[in-house]
């Protein structure tokens, strides 16, 4: 039996200097900028969102992105649109994966800084492209974003947390600029929920966790909503595992998949490892592990 240990404390502090040294460069940034686009992993709304943006971008005009859309229910998409919208923030849904949201995005900037514009072009000043700053924690996916949205630019992509190091301008076409930023992740983070959720969806490096002790969270927090998800994928009888633990379902998932080891023990591991990735890459499904119902205030 996996033992689930507390290696995710509530005063976890995964705060590099670059980050401390971004955060001053965004701040820095901003008088050069028209509005911000601030990228959130529409899984993971909630704690995929740094709060101290609020507080670094002050009146900037803002956009939200729930980026990431075709891995995450679309009907909760839905219910996190809405719920910006009751709190007067713009928000748009994007996938990485395909040009979903990207006219969208670029209708929506253009709406919400047509007042400016006007204003531009009353003191003549035409052809003045919108710049637009992209901010975000690591791995919700901003360079992803960035290149989809411009063609001929390519912003370095890599799949781990927190390695773009410097500010990189790209132009979406004539109309719009776009300032890429390294991800700031929490200086702290504040509930369990958070910290587990950012770990989930990679937010956190994997070197520094304990995957064998947050899948069997992962389990526990799916497993009512989207149950159908795991009996699908693993092809396991629904009531079969409907009143097992956690660790109970990770067992059964693990022989499922011949993930054995000498004396055909389970090898926790690498089954902690494949839910994971099978969650990340989206083969386990649409799934949305915060509601703003849940949430409340953001």
């Amino acid at each position: 039996m996996i033992k689930i240990k507390d290696n995710l404390k509530t005063n976890i502090n995964w705060f590099p200097g670059h980050m401390a040294k971004t955060k001053k460069e965004i701040k820095e940034s901003l008088k050069n900028i028209d509005l911000v686009a601030e990228i959130l992993d529409s899984r993971i709304p909630f704690s995929s969102s740094n709060p101290e943006i609020n507080e670094i971008i002050g009146e900037k005009p803002r956009i939200i992105v729930l980026n990431k859309s075709d891995l995450s229910d679309e009907n909760l998409n839905k219910k996190w649109i809405n719920f910006y919208k009751t709190k007067n923030i713009n928000c748009v849904c994007f996938s990485n994966r395909d040009n979903s949201g990207k006219s969208i995005f670029i209708q929506r900037v253009l709406d919400i800084m047509k007042p400016k514009i006007d204003l531009w072009r009353s003191k003549g000043i035409i052809n003045r492209a919108i710049r637009v700053m992209v901010i975000g924690i690591p791995n919700v996916g901003k360079s992803s974003f960035i290149n989809k949205l411009c063609k001929n630019s390519k912003a370095k992509v890599e799949n781990r947390p927190g390695v773009t190091r410097r500010n990189q301008w790209f132009s979406v076409d004539k109309n719009i600029q776009i300032l890429d930023t390294p991800g700031v992740l929490w200086p702290k983070f504040d509930t369990y929920e958070v910290a587990h959720n950012l770990a989930f969806t990679g937010a956190i490096k994997d070197e520094i966790l304990d995957i064998e002790s947050i899948v069997p969270y992962f389990i526990d927090e799916i497993k009512t909503s989207y149950i159908s998800n795991l009996t699908t994928r693993f092809k396991i009888d629904i009531d079969s595992i409907a009143n097992l633990s956690p660790n109970k379902i990770l067992e059964k998932i693990a022989r499922k998949r011949g993930m054995l080891i000498s004396g055909g023990e389970i090898d926790f591991l690498r089954a902690s490892n494949m839910i994971l990735e099978e969650f990340r890459n989206g083969k386990l499904g649409k799934i949305t592990l915060e509601s703003p119902k849940i949430q409340g205030e953001i």
